[in-house]
């Protein structure tokens, strides 16, 4: 290398030297890592008086709620509020891209009890009696479904009605599995408390003998069921033995067409059932185009 070069190359490194340490000019630490927050969303405490559970809801609102401070919204509660008021919040802004399809409406979701592990919280909060469930650990509780429907009734629901501009008189519910044998159990027991129940894949496999008597006590005293329900059930969710598609021993399909035979068959004037079996689904896959078509079929933009 001649003298020149040699000189070259030693300015070379010092440059990249200054450049290293001179505080001025060393490139910026990475930013430090943040949560991933929705916007417009918000969480609430809302623990229960009877049991000392501390709950929390998470809200969403309309896009217009801080603009038109005159309006009043309906309400869709969903429960298993950690999976599922992500995933209907984006459905419900996806779909009305191009145009209103769906009603605006305020988001609830139902959380888990804090503390708990999820399983175990709706294991007892939206099972109707204390038998034991499918595959569930021995310690496992069960039946705490009349407890938490008290909850909702008493505690949850006046809070929101409070807190937002909401229409008390139409209120959504909407449960997948476990989450929909509770509203089947809402629904036979005290239906006014919301207008519409979109009840995806009901567990009434769940102590089968509990849900059916909770049918016929409510047809005894009852000439009409005031509900709009729709249900879903994906077609895997049948029996075909030899079929790894479909469900080993549960037949959801037939629990479903037999549960909504019943009610058919009380001629209840005020009752309104729609159901769809989804060809291609199963339990874990059909929850985003049942909700879909459940939101559709009940919050239907036409009714602004």
């Amino acid at each position: 290398m001649t003298g020149h070069g040699r000189l070259a190359h030693c300015l070379v490194l010092m440059g990249c030297l200054v450049f290293a340490f001179h505080p001025a000019l060393a490139a910026e630490a990475p930013p430090a890592a943040r949560p991933y927050v929705l916007d417009g969303t918000q969480v609430l405490p809302v623990p229960d008086p009877v049991s000392g559970r501390q709950y929390e809801i998470f809200v969403n609102l309309p896009a217009g709620y801080d603009r038109e401070l005159q309006r009043r919204y309906p309400v869709l509660y969903i429960t298993d509020a950690d999976y599922g008021f992500p995933l209907i919040r984006s459905i419900a802004r996806r779909i009305n891209l191009d145009g209103p399809v769906t009603q605006d409406f305020i988001l609830v979701g139902l959380s888990y009890a804090k503390g708990e592990e999820p399983m175990a919280s709706r294991r007892r909060d939206y099972t109707p009696s204390e038998r034991r469930g499918a595959g569930a650990p021995k310690e496992a509780v069960h039946g705490g479904g009349a407890a938490y429907q008290a909850y909702l009734k008493d505690t949850a629901l006046p809070f929101v009605d409070t807190r937002f501009r909401t229409e008390p008189e139409h209120r959504v519910f909407m449960g997948h599995s476990y989450g929909g044998l509770l509203g089947a159990q809402i629904l036979l027991t005290e239906p006014d408390l919301f207008k519409s129940y979109i009840l995806g894949s009901p567990s009434l496999w769940f102590d089968k003998p509990a849900i059916l008597k909770l049918d016929a006590d409510y047809a005894a005293g009852h000439k009409d069921l005031p509900a709009d329900v729709f249900f879903y059930v994906g077609a895997f969710e049948a029996t075909k033995p030899g079929d790894r598609r479909y469900n080993r021993t549960t037949d959801m399909v037939k629990d479903l067409a037999e549960f909504q035979a019943r009610l058919k068959a009380h001629h209840y004037p005020g009752l309104r059932l729609r159901s769809e079996v989804l060809a291609g689904e199963n339990h874990l896959t059909v929850f985003p185009p049942g909700f879909t078509r459940g939101l559709i079929a009940t919050l239907p933009a036409s009714a602004n």
